[in-house]
């Protein structure tokens, strides 16, 4: 009788959530640092405004712009701070309910405006933060400080910028540091750097906008044997794609490139690397396409929105 009534107490506690409530707030606590995807498209995201092409007409869903989430203990961070930054955080806090913190610093990568025009949303027409630390490299702080309406954030303490120097790690605990990196890239108003995340179990190389890799000063196949994961620019699979535009002003490296460029790496270094970073019309965002079904049989992976790696 005692035995019946407890397996109905237990029941009705499981109908009520209960048990799901302590096990997310508790149970679920992350024993190690983890990164997760919060966005793969490039800045303008998927579909893109304007674009009548098959790629955008037949989207049922966005693919947010790229960024990356991290949760080290009761702690969030961004990196990158996106035009979806609000759906961004919201996904954040769906899959990580039991961080109770809101974001506890921002990284980026530039100033191109799918990585830093999220920051309008911490103002006072928006949520309004408080000295939220920023991560920036040098040019980029100095873009922000002398230009209104991104001045207006230090101005009213929503954020609190933090200059960042090449090489030179930043730790965000005393289990993860983060290492921004110079590559070359379109610099109208600021340097361009990847970012390197090193974790207590695995390092995390982010390189979301970059020109050709024969333009970089270090070898990427180098940099790949330093790490357990790459998250690699993959803007544009090939040139066919962007008919109209001048492929000099925009020098991403194509996938058929990368493909071809790191032919010679073994089977293990070729699984390390995620592509990330689509324009609307790369086929790599459609996983029924010949162009994903190729990239996956030729040992790579591609970046998907929940992705997660642990550090």
């Amino acid at each position: 009788m005692i035995k019946e009534s407890f397996s109905k107490f237990i029941f009705s506690l499981l109908a009520s959530g209960v048990f799901y409530i302590a096990y997310s707030q508790e149970g679920m606590k992350l024993k190690d640092p983890e990164l997760i995807v919060l966005g793969i498209a490039q800045d303008a995201g998927a579909p893109q405004i304007n674009c009548k092409k098959e790629c955008c007409l037949k989207k049922e869903t966005s693919n947010y712009v790229v960024c990356l989430g991290l949760v080290e203990g009761e702690k969030r961070y961004l990196i990158e701070a996106t035009p979806n930054i609000g759906k961004q955080i919201s996904l954040f806090e769906e899959e990580y309910p039991f961080v109770h913190s809101f974001i506890d610093g921002i990284f980026i990568t530039h100033a191109h405006i799918g990585h830093y025009s999220g920051l309008m949303y911490l103002g006072k027409e928006s949520m309004n933060s408080r000295l939220i630390p920023t991560y920036m490299m040098p040019r980029l702080y100095d873009f922000i400080l002398k230009n209104g309406p991104w001045s207006q954030l230090i101005e009213t303490k929503n954020i609190q910028p933090v200059r960042l120097k090449a090489d030179r790690g930043i730790e965000v605990s005393n289990r993860i540091t983060i290492i921004p990196f110079l590559v070359p890239h379109r610099d109208e108003f600021s340097e361009t750097v990847g970012y390197k995340i090193q974790g207590p179990n695995a390092t995390v190389l982010f390189i979301p906008d970059i020109d050709k890799w024969t333009k970089w000063q270090k070898s990427i196949s180098e940099e790949l044997k330093k790490v357990d994961f790459a998250l690699l620019d993959a803007t544009f699979y090939d040139g066919k794609e962007i008919n109209g535009r001048d492929l000099a002003t925009i020098p991403h490296p194509f996938v058929v490139e990368s493909l071809k460029y790191f032919n010679n790496l073994t089977l293990e270094e070729k699984s390390k690397i995620h592509f990330i970073h689509f324009n609307h019309t790369n086929p790599l965002l459609n996983e029924s396409s010949k162009e994903y079904e190729m990239t996956l049989k030729n040992g790579y992976k591609v970046a998907h929105r929940g992705m997660r790696f642990k550090l």
